[in-house]
């Protein structure tokens, strides 16, 4: 097993050398010179060619492209992923700032969604045709139809307007906040961002346990009388669990531009706020800073389904060695 650990862990370096590579490309093939950006406005028309070679020399943009690069990634070895070009502010300072409030939200949505997504998942594989069965693909019809903003207008609506259960906008932390007000301002935002979460896990876990349920072995199990519920989830489960790791792989990868529309919605202070920002000023900079620490994720979570992937089944750890 730890042979494969490091293998794995070994191959996701070129694959980050490959996303660096991508996100500085950012800087260089994006119309336009940040040396401009900065001196943009009003004051760009007064700006004199001096002005621009100065400004393009505090940004460090006039030095050859793989000077530029190799100042970039060891900064963001030791920590730095750069300045704004409009703050002054250092990038991950920017990106802490609302930090709390996105990895808040993606973490409950997350969690949120296992916990209803694969039990009604397995129910419905388990008593397939029946109208449990049904009902759960009614849900996760609708689940992938209809889209989180009209859904999150919907819920602001009824819960907030017409029945003033809940706040309408606005996040409240964990740690420094009263825990009752902190639900208040999470549970809508979390529902919207769950329900088409919810909906995919519950199809693709319905989908592996009709397959696996179907299985010799799972006949045994029942022909020596195991009891259903250690079917279900000491042999079921195990074996059709492939499919929905990768599908909560895929979650956790995505979860950060799903929030991206419910922060704006409810109007909460979290990363995608300082992201659009950037992307609305040009603040390249910024930008490559949010990419990479994207990458960054993308690349770890991939690493952790790899492992998942040899824990759940040992044949292709084996395989994988011998190759």
């Amino acid at each position: 097993m730890w042979q494969y650990i490091i293998k794995r862990t070994l191959l996701t370096f070129p694959v980050l050398v490959i996303v660096s590579l991508f996100t500085f490309s950012i800087l260089h093939l994006a119309p336009g010179d940040p040396a401009t950006v900065l001196l943009g406005g009003e004051y760009l028309q007064f700006a004199s060619i001096e002005d621009i070679e100065e400004a393009r020399k505090a940004l460090g943009v006039d030095k050859p492209p793989i000077i530029q690069y190799w100042e970039w990634i060891t900064g963001i070895f030791q920590g730095d992923f750069g300045t704004s070009l409009f703050t002054g502010q250092s990038v991950i300072k920017l990106i802490s700032y609302g930090a709390e409030a996105s990895v808040t939200l993606m973490i409950t949505s997350i969690v949120f969604s296992l916990g209803i997504g694969i039990p009604l998942g397995i129910l419905a594989g388990w008593k397939m045709n029946s109208y449990i069965d049904r009902s759960a693909m009614i849900f996760s019809v609708f689940g992938f139809c209809i889209p989180s903003f009209w859904l999150a207008s919907g819920i602001i609506y009824i819960f907030c307007i017409k029945l003033g259960w809940f706040p309408v906008f606005g996040f409240r932390s964990l740690f420094s906040d009263n825990i009752g007000e902190f639900l208040l301002h999470i549970t809508l935002p979390t529902i919207t961002l769950t329900f088409g979460y919810i909906a995919l896990i519950t199809r693709m876990t319905r989908s592996s346990m009709i397959e696996v349920l179907s299985e010799d072995y799972i006949r045994t199990a029942r022909a020596k009388g195991l009891r259903e519920i250690i079917i279900l989830g000491r042999h079921g489960l195990k074996n059709a669990s492939m499919p929905i790791v990768t599908i909560v792989g895929f979650i956790f990868a995505t979860a950060f531009t799903g929030t991206i529309i419910v922060e704006q919605v409810f109007a909460i202070q979290g990363m995608s706020i300082a992201f659009l920002d950037a992307v609305s000023s040009r603040d390249f900079p910024v930008i490559q800073g949010f990419m990479m620490l994207f990458g960054l994720v993308y690349v770890f979570i991939n690493l952790i389904i790899d492992l998942l992937y040899a824990y759940l089944n040992p044949k292709i750890r084996y395989q994988d060695i011998k190759e």
